[in-house]
């Protein structure tokens, strides 16, 4: 699962890519650490769903333009729009939807 780095390389991903799933967290963040072998896990079994993390210290410009006062939030992009949003931890079986929701 890719790290985004800088706002350019978000924005070029979001706009080349059909179908995102994006973990919004921070490396301090516990309930973020929990669900990182979760996401890996939804990433390995949905190959056509890209999987990408944004840590919000490191760009919290990505952050701020979805509101995101809570982490770990979740989002999936169909298209580059958003299809579906949840935070906290939650098993896998509650994130299913939002992956499903860029397929």
């Amino acid at each position: 699962m890719k790290i985004i780095e800088s706002v350019e390389e978000y924005d070029a991903l979001l706009g080349e890519t059909k179908s995102v799933f994006v973990d919004f967290y921070a490396d301090w963040c516990g309930p973020c650490k929990m669900l990182g072998p979760v996401v890996e896990e939804l990433a390995n079994e949905n190959p056509d769903v890209t999987f990408i993390k944004v840590n919000v210290d490191d760009t919290p410009e990505i952050a701020q333009r979805y509101g995101i006062m809570s982490i770990p939030t979740l989002i999936s992009f169909k298209d580059g729009k958003v299809a579906a949003q949840t935070m906290g931890f939650q098993p896998k079986e509650a994130l299913m939807p939002l992956v499903a929701a860029v397929k």
